[in-house]
């Protein structure tokens, strides 16, 4: 049998099953990957995080995401900050570097718990979301029922931002997955819906590529939190309050945004990784 622990946890109730593979070193593939996810079959989860030994030599460990899909997302800012938590309690070091897809992060569990995240650069070029042709990144040629014109943004993957006057009313099921597989996003986009509601605070809802709706999206209130103020909606800096919570987001001057909030662990426990492989969903 290969059995591996796991970790179930949470970052405002964005959920992930953690495999330790500096350790146990099974293979995970796409379909084991989506039974792990899957909430019937496996554990249950929105995205499947693999903590493995780093490439880079300042690095502390290398984190890679699986969405409940089995695709692979470049970053995630609350799976961040719970292997962030975890590598504080293992190493008594609050401050680490996390490797990623999308490159370095910086992260510091705060003295209240919090962790904060330095998920690098915003970048707003239409290669970089990337866009499948040229155009200004600020006011997208993209519209579907009431969502029009959006804010495109890389957070290390891609997040178009749609502004509403109420989140809550747009059917997120039903527009999210469209707008995700648009032909305009070659690699497909996080969609966000974000309702301003003063220069500080931002309700956001997204639809995660890969892994639906979510409670929580740390990349998406990131890009929220830039497109508001590329568009002369808020400062530099504001809450980004989600279905399961709010995260604390600033725009520094020199473009990396800073991401800070809660990570949480929910319980361990052990995993036949066997027999999920081959299961059908």
């Amino acid at each position: 049998m290969a059995q591996i622990r796991f970790r179930k946890m949470h970052g405002l109730g964005n959920d992930f099953v953690v495999l330790d593979r500096r350790r146990d070193a099974v293979a995970i593939d796409a379909e084991v990957a989506r039974n792990i996810a899957d909430r019937r079959i496996g554990i249950g989860c929105d995205q499947l995080i693999l903590v493995e030994p780093p490439r880079h030599p300042t690095a502390q460990v290398s984190m890679r995401i699986i969405n409940a899909d089995g695709s692979e997302a470049e970053a995630c800012g609350n799976a961040t900050r719970c292997i962030a938590r975890l590598l504080a309690e293992e190493t008594g070091d609050s401050r680490t570097r996390i490797e990623t897809i999308a490159g370095l992060l910086e992260a510091e569990v705060l003295p209240n718990q919090n962790v904060a995240v330095d998920m690098g650069p915003a970048r707003t070029g239409w290669r970089d979301i990337p866009l499948a042709r040229e155009m200004d990144t600020d006011r997208v040629d993209l519209a579907l029922g009431p969502l029009r014109e959006p804010v495109c943004t890389n957070i290390g993957n891609p997040h178009a931002t749609f502004f509403v006057a109420d989140a809550a009313a747009i059917d997120l099921a039903e527009l999210g997955p469209r707008l995700e597989h648009d032909k305009l996003f070659p690699e497909r986009a996080n969609i966000g819906v974000a309702a301003v509601q003063g220069r500080g605070h931002i309700r956001l809802r997204v639809w995660e590529r890969g892994a639906g709706i979510t409670r929580a999206c740390g990349t998406g209130a990131c890009a929220a939190l830039v497109a508001a103020h590329r568009r002369g909606l808020t400062e530099r800096q504001a809450t980004v309050a989600l279905d399961g919570g709010t995260l604390d987001i600033r725009w520094r001057d020199d473009g990396h945004v800073i991401m800070t909030g809660p990570a949480a662990l929910a319980f361990e426990g052990v995993v036949d990784i066997a027999s999920l492989a081959g299961t059908s969903r």
